[in-house]
Parts: structure tokens; C-alpha cells; sequence
């Protein structure tokens, strides 16, 4: 009985929900494929695309992304999404399942980012503005726990990453 609690404790220890990355195969988001903007934002080399180093509901305090990720219904992330752009017309949208997994990164796992720019990301799904083909109830998310992608319903409530494409000063 003391083995299987033992067992269970370990199970559920902060040593094993770190993230975890192979140490063999091409690296997909090496640090040398990003570049901080500024404060809370960073630029994805490959892509040309500026995103959010935090989850909505985080905030970056110089650091590392600090407070609680919420969660959104695929509907409330698209008017999240045009709201920011509204506020600070800087361009701010919900990305597609393309443009989302271009920064997972496919050797590690929980989560399966780089977690030098985008620190504190949640190990689960977040929305992309791309609705499913044959479900209208439905879109694409991109798993952070692992890199994969699915379709879910709409009215669940899901992370978000904001991004926008960069525009040189």
C-alpha cells in the first residue's frame, strides 16, 4: 500500500509536469528563430509574424508570463481578438491552425513550445481562427501539449494566443 501511494505521489509531483523535450531530432523552434520585440510580444523569424508571448489572461512582467490563462468559447476569442485591434489597432487576431503551429515545438511536451519566449504556456488546446470544413459547430485548435491538432466544438472554452503580422519600423 505504501509503494502505491508512493507511486501515486510521484505521479502527480511538480518534477513530472515539467516540460520534457528529446534530446535527439531537428529542433522545430530553436531560440535563434525568434526575436523579443518588446515587453510582451515576440517575433517568429521563419514566419514574419509578431505573437503574444503570453496567453490571454497572463501578463509579462519582464520576466516570465505570470497570473492565470483564461479560457474562451471559440466565438468570445474572435471578439477578444477584433476588440484588442480595435484598442490599439495594431493589427491583433485570433491565427490559424497554420500559422499556431508553426511555433509548436514537435520535440517536447507539456508543453510542446519554446518556453525561453513563451514561458508559463498552458499544456492544452488553443483556438485558431479556422472553422472546421464539414461541422459548422466546430473549429480548429492546436494541443500546446503535445503539437496536435483537432477539431472542437465551439462553445467549449479553450486558451488564445494573439498574433499579427510584422510590419517593419
Amino acid at each position: 500500500m505504501k509503494a502505491l501511494l508512493t507511486g501515486l505521489l510521484l505521479a502527480v509531483s511538480p518534477v513530472c509536469v515539467a516540460q520534457y523535450c528529446l534530446t535527439t531530432g531537428e529542433e522545430t523552434t530553436p531560440d535563434a528563430n525568434f526575436t523579443a520585440l518588446d515587453d510582451a510580444q515576440v517575433l517568429h523569424t521563419t514566419t514574419q509574424l509578431v505573437w503574444q508571448r503570453c496567453a490571454q489572461g497572463q501578463q509579462w512582467d519582464g520576466t516570465t508570463c505570470t497570473g492565470q490563462a483564461k479560457k474562451y468559447t471559440w466565438q468570445e476569442a474572435l471578439q477578444l481578438a477584433h476588440q484588442a485591434n480595435d484598442e490599439s489597432q495594431a493589427g491583433w487576431r485570433l491565427p490559424n491552425v497554420k500559422e499556431l503551429a508553426s511555433v509548436t515545438d514537435r520535440l517536447c511536451v507539456r508543453p510542446a513550445i519554446n518556453e525561453t519566449f513563451f514561458p508559463n504556456t498552458p499544456p492544452d488546446d488553443f483556438w485558431t481562427s479556422t472553422p472546421s470544413l464539414t461541422d459548422t459547430q466546430r473549429a480548429w485548435v492546436v494541443a500546446f501539449f503535445n503539437s496536435s491538432h483537432s477539431i472542437k466544438q465551439k462553445d467549449r472554452f479553450v486558451y488564445v494566443r494573439l498574433v499579427k503580422t510584422y510590419i517593419q519600423p
